[in-house]
């Protein structure tokens, strides 16, 4: 092991076959070596997501798996939005687990078999506020330097497939020092 780990537990799974803004939530899925979440229209070895297959529809696909903390939900709840599981489009929810300070190259371990290698922070785009009114503005902040904040989750590739479900454990395995920030990805 590459030093000091930390745990967490999988609060939900999502998964969308279509382009779409949200997934829906599922029993358990399943994660595929190199690919993403079985199923998902985000899966594959290239990019998926809309924007990107315009730019270059030939890069590497970093962005194979979505992860969001429970605890920002909680966080816009309490600014009266109504957000659930995979209404952000994220394929895994997670509690407990401070995903956003995590440097870059992180392995997520996720139940007994699936690996997810932190790649970078999700950049949210304009589509949240085309989902609620004022959402794009609660998913980003400021730091204490005046530097931009994105709080709606990371992105990762996955390393090892395997099943995952509610209720998984999360075990956080950073990379070998000096290590780097999350940078949009």
């Amino acid at each position: 092991m590459n030093g000091p780990t930390w745990m967490g537990a999988v609060a939900a799974v999502n998964l969308s076959p279509v382009h779409g803004f949200s997934k829906v939530p599922q029993p358990q899925v399943r994660l595929l070596a190199g690919l993403g979440v079985k199923g998902d229209a985000h899966a594959g070895r290239t990019v998926r997501h809309r924007s990107r297959v315009a730019q270059n529809p030939d890069q590497p696909n970093r962005r194979q798996v979505h992860l969001i903390h429970a605890e920002l939900l909680e966080e816009l709840a309490g600014q009266g939005f109504a957000v659930r599981p995979g209404d952000l489009g994220e394929n895994v929810l997670t509690r407990g687990l401070d995903l956003l300070t995590l440097p870059t190259g992180t392995r997520l371990h996720l139940g007994g078999e699936a690996v997810v290698e932190v790649t970078g922070l999700r950049n949210p785009c304009g589509q949240i506020d085309a989902f609620q009114p004022g959402l794009l503005a609660a998913v980003l902040g400021r730091d204490e330097h005046g530097g931009l904040v994105r709080k709606a989750g990371v992105m990762g590739v996955v390393l090892t497939g395997g099943v995952v479900r509610p209720g998984d454990s999360v075990r956080a395995e950073l990379p070998p020092e000096p290590h780097r920030p999350l940078e949009r990805v």
